[in-house]
């Protein structure tokens, strides 16, 4: 029982000072779904150059997709005539920020950390994608298609909304169909930091794993198989920072995790190549390791000396906000997943129904 409620206790104390932040993390990313559309975004990137790979990188960097939810994006953005660069580019500075992540690293790591974070998926982006142009030639640009249907309601004929229907579809989406993707991705997240807090030492990582390179391409083999969000990743690299590990290396964690995982490499090889795939890992290794040795050396000649001085702006919020915006969080949460629940089992009766019926008319 009190291992049980250490782990909590510890849990809670991440996620106290991430709630505030993430909640208006998701309302910013509901404005964005409703009025910024992935057809607007396609007719910037239809060129193999420089400028469409730097608007790539740009336009990912609020977007607040995961390694996998930004796969049927990236198809959609390609399908609309994007380049193989602009949408390596897209698949790197999407998943590992987001106006959500981006909040909540400031809320966990501190701001140096998270205009680092910004600059640095930013960086990678753009990386990844002018390797890509240069290396993948001969490609021909597809004409950008006509949107024919409305992407708000799913119908047939392009039309305007209202300005309330407008308002409903941002709550709906960002603390709806948003909150439910990755609800349990950012439980399951403070819940690894909450144990890696409770059971591991102090300076456990600086005295047995070391620091520097060694970290570093521990992160990076951890990181790139591995399924975790930008925003779920944010209480496990605090946690490690924590208990020792240097900043360089929990950021390999926070770039390698989020870009990558091991299901989303095979659906993403089908759609841009084989060849476009190997430079989209050789990316994000290259420039997770360089990025994070770039961020110790910048750690070190601003002196920081320990991590807590990262979490000092949290004082800043009064206690009883990060309390209410914590159960807040958790109702949401809790609602998105019984009613999700709920219309899985209205799906399942339906179909067996359907199967009943089907069966009586055979006979």
């Amino acid at each position: 029982m009190d291992v049980i409620l250490g782990i909590v206790k510890e849990s809670f104390f991440l996620m106290n000072k991430m709630s505030p932040y993430l909640l208006f993390g998701f309302l910013f990313a509901g404005l964005l779904h409703v009025f910024i559309d992935t057809a607007t975004i396609a007719r910037h990137l239809g060129k193999s150059n420089f400028l469409s790979v730097v608007k790539a990188s740009l336009f990912g960097i609020p977007l607040p997709l995961c390694s996998c939810g930004v796969i049927p994006a990236a198809s959609s953005l390609r399908r609309e005539g994007a380049s193989k660069g602009s949408i390596v580019s897209f698949l790197i500075s999407t998943p590992t920020t987001g106006v959500d992540s981006i909040l909540a690293t400031y809320s966990l790591l501190g701001g140096l950390f998270a205009v680092y974070r910004v600059i640095a998926s930013f960086m990678a982006g753009v990386f990844s994608g002018v390797l890509t142009n240069i290396l993948v030639r001969g490609e021909r640009e597809a004409p950008a298609k006509e949107e024919k249907s409305c992407r708000l309601c799913g119908e047939n004929e392009q039309h305007r909304h209202s300005v309330p229907y407008k308002i409903k579809e941002v709550f709906r989406y960002a603390f709806g169909e948003l909150l439910s993707d990755i609800g349990k991705w950012l439980l399951l997240g403070i819940l690894i930091g909450g144990v890696i807090s409770f059971f591991m030492p102090d300076k456990f990582i600086h005295t047995y794993l070391g620091s520097g390179w060694k970290a570093m391409f521990v992160m990076l083999v951890i990181g790139i198989p591995m399924y975790v969000c930008a925003t779920g990743s944010i209480p496990i690299a605090a946690a490690l920072m924590l208990k020792g590990m240097n900043p360089g290396a929990a950021f390999v964690f926070l770039m390698a995790g989020p870009a990558t995982n091991a299901i989303g490499i095979t659906v993403i090889a089908k759609e841009i190549g084989k060849k476009a795939v190997a430079i989209y890992l050789f990316s994000i290794a290259v420039s997770s390791l360089a990025l994070g040795m770039l961020l110790d050396k910048v750690w070190h000649l601003l002196h920081i000396k320990g991590f807590d001085q990262a979490l000092k702006h949290a004082e800043f919020l009064p206690g009883w906000i990060g309390y209410a915006c914590t159960f807040a969080l958790l109702l949401l949460i809790g609602y998105n997943f019984f009613h999700g629940m709920k219309n899985k089992v209205r799906k399942e009766n339906r179909r067996a129904a359907d199967e009943g019926l089907d069966h009586r008319g055979h006979a």
